[in-house]
């Protein structure tokens, strides 16, 4: 697949001015190139190891290997299970630990820049992997920072400028996972009934190889291939015993959204969302799943008889995209074919169609297994009375003029003014309110509020205005304080019962004509934490901005 050019940039591009260029910690115009080039000698790592990006062959499909991007690692200090190495495409699984200092070399062997985000994780902002930050062939940027996000399951993959989407879609990506001393004492199904599960959405050409449609139509509503993977694999049949396993799911697509259930309606048992452990177990009959979302399941098999099978599926709703005629290719598994229905450009699988997922098949009989805890992990619960400044909300705008995607009516530039409604105190606690600007969905030839060109039917404007956007907050973890429907409709229902709200989380879904409200610490470091649209098209279209924290 080709990629997009990136001769634009130039070294002044990224070179903060004015205000911004005195606000970041360690950015200079002389020294930008060589920020974090070298190890600290003063940060003694009890995890150190490499990762590096390059191109690889990879079996996928039956036939032909197919050429990814892909992150190896190599363990260079700590336990043996700090890396593990995963079949597939998809990066290594970093397993750290609470209060862990780790060090990571990362080294870019791609012929285009390239820069790792630690999705979820507590970091400084030299050490998140902000665009400002991409390194190019044969360089090495270094990490280093103490683990201070409690037990939960986060990622890592591309952030680089207007080339995420593209990135992440040929392989940059992988699973962190943090463990803790409460977790330890649940008695948590580990080992082999720790399951990961990545969940991505791509699309082949006859050779087996990645391809990735550039068509404005698929920009716009984000990128739906027709071909689901998991863990960077097709033929998705997993083996499993008469027990308890704990599913560490990851929706790791660069836009699709998926509607978990299981094929024969038993409601899922979520212990865990973004940002770690739930309070207490709690059972939805769907769990909705935006990309960049993480759900953890505890899935018991142990009523079910060795040579049955149980399948997760994405369930049929709406409110995600227009829906026309299209049919839907599996990897494999035994999962079949059939019809789908898909966006806007032809041959992919449908937001909101109905499909199966990943089969887990039930092989052997066992007599052990761990009982679901009553009670998880303590959680203290943000309220109004935490709220720095009460009388200020943080407004995030989603909104759109002129064919591009905004937030707070701008779009992204590495060098632009922070707005006043974007500078933050740090160690203070902020209300945020997440919410569609109607008046900024015109501009597609004057069409004003809501009014917008009709095309072919697919109602131009209007049409975008009405799509769902995953919304991410770089840094610490935030809590929802309210969903709320402006506009009700019986779209909202179909995806209303599915949101886990109780929890830590850093990416929400706001769903059409929804509002969102949460509160968010901003504590312990300063600099530009960005926040943005996780589909990963528009971010790449500008649907991002920078918080400065001071």
């Amino acid at each position: 697949m080709s990629h997009p050019d990136y001769n634009r940039r130039q070294f002044l591009q990224y070179a903060a001015v004015g205000t911004i260029a005195t606000a970041l910690p360690g950015f200079t115009l002389a020294g930008h190139r060589s920020i974090n080039s070298k190890p600290n000698s003063a940060f003694k790592p009890d995890v150190e190891l490499e990762l590096t990006a390059q191109v690889a062959e990879v079996p996928i499909l039956p036939g032909a290997n197919t050429s990814v991007f892909k992150y190896h690692g190599k363990l260079l200090k700590g336990p043996q299970n700090a890396l593990k190495t995963i079949p597939g495409y998809l990066g290594p699984i970093l397993n750290l630990e609470y209060g862990q200092k780790v060090r990571i070399f990362f080294y870019n062997q791609l012929s285009e820049p390239s820069i790792p985000h630690w999705h979820g994780m507590h970091v400084p902002q030299m050490m998140d992997g902000h665009p400002m930050y991409e390194i190019f062939k044969d360089e090495q940027y270094v990490f280093e920072f103490e683990v201070k996000n409690p037990a939960g399951t986060n990622w890592y993959h591309s952030h680089t400028h207007e080339m995420t989407a593209t990135q992440v879609y040929q392989g940059l990506a992988g699973l962190i996972t943090v463990t803790d001393e409460h977790e330890q004492k649940l008695g948590l199904p580990n080992g082999e009934y720790d399951l990961p599960l990545v969940i991505q959405d791509r699309r082949f050409t006859a050779g087996n190889q990645l391809q990735y449609l550039r068509g404005m139509h698929q920009r716009m509503t984000g990128f739906h291939g027709d071909t689901i993977l998991i863990n960077g694999q097709a033929n998705s049949a997993i083996p499993v015993k008469t027990r308890a396993y704990r599913l560490r799911i990851l929706n790791g697509s660069n836009a699709r959204i998926y509607k978990l259930g299981w094929e024969d309606g038993t409601p899922l048992t979520a212990i865990g969302t973004d940002g770690g452990l739930l309070e207490k177990p709690e059972t939805f009959p769907y769990i909705m799943l935006a990309p960049a979302e993480r759900v953890e399941l505890w899935v018991d098999f142990s009523g079910r008889k060795p040579g049955t099978d149980l399948t997760l599926q994405s369930l049929e709703f709406k409110g995600g995209m227009p829906l026309m005629g299209g049919r839907m290719r599996h990897g494999g598994g035994g999962m079949g074919g059939g019809m789908g229905r898909m966006g806007m450009m032809g041959g992919g699988l449908a937001a909101g169609a109905a499909f199966p997922i990943v089969k887990f098949q039930v092989t052997e009989q066992v007599s052990d297994s761990p009982q679901l805890p009553e009670r998880l992990v303590p959680i203290h619960r943000l309220t109004a009375q935490n709220i720095s400044n009460p009388d200020k909300t943080i407004p995030i705008a989603i909104g759109m003029q002129h064919m591009a995607f905004q937030l707070n009516g701008r779009t992204f530039e590495m060098q632009n003014q922070i707005m006043d409604i974007e500078k933050i105190p740090v160690n203070s606690i902020q209300k945020i309110r997440i919410f569609h600007d109607n008046q900024m969905m015109g501009g597609m030839g004057g069409g004003g509020m809501g009014g917008g060109m009709r095309r072919g039917g697919m109602g131009g404007m209007g049409m975008m205005r009405n799509m769902p956007h995953p919304i991410h907050l770089h840094g610490q973890q935030f809590q929802i304080l309210s969903r709320k429907q402006t506009k009700p409709s019986n779209s909202y229902d179909t995806v209303k019962q599915g949101f886990i709200d109780s929890g830590w989380k850093d990416t929400v879904l706001v769903m059409p004509g929804e509002e969102i409200e949460l509160i968010k610490p901003f504590k312990d470091y300063t600099g530009l934490f960005l926040y943005h649209c996780h589909n990963l098209e528009h971010e790449d279209m500008g649907m991002m901005r920078n918080f400065h924290v001071s």
